[in-house]
């Protein structure tokens, strides 16, 4: 990918273990996202600059995982940690939090607002972008035009 797209960034996510950390990170991946909080994949990522957001559901994990280094910490479930209202309450004490919340972010109108007046830096987002075709394949063309339409979304609420 550094070779054919240089532009490309290009990361690895559902990391649970330093193991697999060092791995895809031998293997060119340029952040590191992991649904729970590990102090070991933050040594590895932090030797190596490389960007790591881990999977937080509490004020206490947030604050851990700052310590440790993460610039991003992801809220994981985010609808089911509490949604946009957690993210505004841990945005009272830790105004400085940057949070990314996954799990349970849809890409309409309505649940984009909530994030984003939540105060969310950025939202993940994986399975409700995807787009198949009536034979079940996934249909890159289908795949753009959601991610355009979401990505014009998030700009008109942000301003």
């Amino acid at each position: 990918a550094a070779k054919e797209t240089p532009e490309l960034i290009l990361g690895i996510g559902s990391v649970v273990d330093a193991g697999t950390t060092s791995l895809y990170i031998q293997n060119g991946a340029n952040f590191v996202v992991s649904p729970i909080l590990n102090a070991d994949m933050a040594k590895v990522c932090n030797r190596r600059k490389i960007a790591w957001s881990p999977g937080c559901g509490s004020l206490t994990e947030i604050s851990y995982a700052e310590e440790l280094g993460a610039e991003v910490v992801k809220i994981f479930p985010g609808s089911q940690v509490g949604g946009p209202s957690f993210v505004a309450a841990v945005k009272g004490p830790f105004p400085w939090s940057s949070i990314m919340p996954t799990g349970g972010v849809e890409p309409t109108e309505d649940n984009l607002k909530g994030w984003i007046n939540a105060g969310v830096h950025c939202v993940g987002m994986g399975s409700k972008l995807f787009v198949k075709n009536s034979e079940g394949e996934y249909d890159y063309a289908g795949l753009t035009a959601k991610v355009k339409a979401t990505l014009a979304l998030i700009q008109k609420l942000r301003k």
